[in-house]
């Protein structure tokens, strides 16, 4: 199997070269496939709603890049010449369909059986790391994947107030997504207030049952 990658942005600029836009829709089914079959499995007591959240993280863009870094698949990456001047190796948007695309591919060559064999060894080892941390997440990058991938938009931020001496203030802040408003999360500098106005959002938009603010 030909373990190159070539980037959509090389065929725009090449008109010769095709892309793998395809094989990251095959390969992104495959992963969700085998990663649900893995949850499953492991977690035989939880709720549908807890297993979507841990698929969620253990299949997001930045665990994926990961593990076509760990994969090396950066240096297989075909890329246009803007895309390589700008750094689009380190990207993991590229990186994370990269490895989707290598999975579709597998899948393709080798059948399902060696697909799950392939991304069983790749997301067993998330899945341990995100139930060990509790489901510690980056919640702003979620939303941002979340808001990107069902609107087509991104989240927007709007500090509510601050309150205290300078040296030990507190931040309210806000999100907005799609619309609808979320939050405030508190905390002491508006990076954190925003990771809990995130996570505020994170979990009305993958609980149905939760409201927005406005």
């Amino acid at each position: 199997m030909n373990l190159s990658f070539t980037h959509r942005s090389l065929a725009n600029e090449s008109g010769r070269l095709g892309n793998n836009e395809r094989l990251e829709f095959l390969g992104d089914a495959v992963l969700g496939a085998v990663s649900a079959t893995l949850l499953y499995g492991i977690f035989t007591e939880k709720k549908e709603g807890d297993l979507a959240k841990i698929k969620s993280v253990v299949v997001s863009e930045n665990i994926l890049a990961g593990i076509a870094r760990e994969l090396q698949i950066d240096a297989q990456l075909l890329l246009g010449k803007g895309e390589e001047l700008s750094g689009g190796r380190t990207k993991n948007a590229i990186l994370a369909d990269a490895l989707e695309a290598l999975i579709g591919a597998l899948y393709l060559d080798s059948g399902y059986k060696a697909a799950y064999t392939f991304v069983s060894r790749l997301i067993g080892p998330e899945i341990g790391r995100v139930t060990e941390e509790n489901y510690h997440r980056d919640y702003k990058s979620l939303l941002q994947e979340l808001s990107q991938r069902d609107y087509r938009d991104y989240p927007e931020y709007h500090m509510v107030k601050h309150s205290g001496p300078e040296h030990d203030r507190l931040y309210w802040m806000e999100v907005t997504v799609n619309g609808s408003v979320y939050g405030p999360g508190m905390g002491r500098n508006k990076k954190a207030a925003e990771q809990e106005a995130a996570k505020i959002a994170w979990d009305a938009l993958t609980q149905p049952s939760a409201k927005p603010s406005g």
